[in-house]
C-alpha cells in the first residue's frame, strides 16, 4: 500500500507547474487533496480531473483569507507550500513592488499557512510539512531581486523549525529544486542548466516525502554545482565585478 493512500494533504500553490503535477501524483497514489490557488478556474479544472479532491482558491498574501480556508480544511496529515511568484529582475532594474509581491507569496504567505497548521499538529503530536524551496536560495545570483532572498528565508525558515520541533511527531523538510519549465521560467532570457519537466520534478518530491530526511536538492550534479558556490571565496565569486 502506497505511503500516501488514505491520507489528506493540503496542497499550497496546486494550479500550475509542479503543484499541478505532484497533485496529480498524490492522487494516483491514493492521498485525499485540498488543492489551493489563485486561479479557482484552474482548481476547478484540475480537482475535477481527480479522485479524492477539492479545490479551496487561496490568496496567501491575505492573512484572513488564509485564516478562513484553513478553518475549511479539515483534519489534514500534511501541508505543502508550493506558491510561488517569480519575475527576473536585476538591482540596475528594481521594482520595488515586484520584489515584495515575490517575497509576500513565496515567504510570507508561508508563514500565514503555517501559523494556522502548525498548532494543529502540536496538539495532535504529529503532522507532515513540505516547503518548496529553489537552488537559488543558497546564493545570491544575478537577476535574482526578491525571488532568491525569498527562497533563502524559506529555506532558513525550515531549518529553524526542524531544529524545534524535534521530538514533536512533526516532520520538516525542505525540497530545492532547479530549473522547472513552467510559465515562469519561460520569462527567462538565458540557458537554465538540467531543466526538467514538472513530471519529472513532481516524481523527485513525492520520493522525498516518503523518507524523514530533512533536505532535498535536485537535479544532480546541477544542484552540487550551486552548493559549491558556498564554499568558493568571494574574491573568486565577484572577480571582475
Amino acid at each position: 500500500m502506497s505511503k500516501f493512500a488514505g491520507k489528506t494533504y493540503w496542497l499550497v500553490g496546486a494550479s500550475e507547474g509542479l503543484g499541478r503535477a505532484l497533485a496529480k501524483e498524490l492522487s494516483d497514489a491514493g492521498a485525499y487533496l485540498v488543492l489551493s490557488a489563485r486561479n479557482a478556474e484552474r482548481l476547478d479544472e484540475l480537482s475535477s480531473a481527480l479522485q479524492n479532491t477539492r479545490a479551496l482558491p487561496l490568496d496567501v498574501t491575505d492573512h484572513e483569507a488564509v485564516r478562513a480556508a484553513a478553518g475549511t480544511v479539515g483534519e489534514i496529515d500534511g501541508v505543502i507550500y508550493n506558491a510561488g511568484a517569480y519575475e527576473p529582475m536585476s538591482t540596475a532594474h528594481w521594482d520595488t513592488q515586484a520584489a515584495i509581491k515575490m517575497c509576500s507569496v513565496n515567504y510570507t504567505g508561508a508563514l500565514h499557512v503555517l501559523g494556522e497548521c502548525l498548532p494543529r499538529f502540536l496538539a495532535r503530536g504529529k503532522g507532515d510539512i513540505t516547503l518548496i524551496g529553489s537552488l537559488a536560495g543558497y546564493r545570491g545570483l544575478p537577476a535574482a531581486i526578491g525571488y532568491g532572498p525569498s527562497k533563502a528565508a524559506l529555506i532558513s525558515l525550515a531549518e529553524t523549525m526542524r531544529h524545534d520541533l524535534k521530538g514533536t511527531g512533526i516532520i520538516v523538510r525542505i525540497v530545492n529544486p532547479g530549473f522547472i519549465k513552467t510559465r515562469l521560467t519561460n520569462k527567462n532570457g538565458f540557458h537554465m542548466p538540467m531543466l526538467m519537466t514538472p513530471e519529472r520534478a513532481a516524481r523527485h518530491v513525492l520520493r522525498t516525502m516518503k523518507l524523514r530526511r530533512f533536505r532535498t536538492d535536485f537535479p544532480a550534479p546541477f544542484s552540487w554545482f550551486i552548493r559549491l558556490l558556498n564554499y568558493l571565496p568571494d574574491y573568486i565569486i565577484y572577480r571582475g565585478k
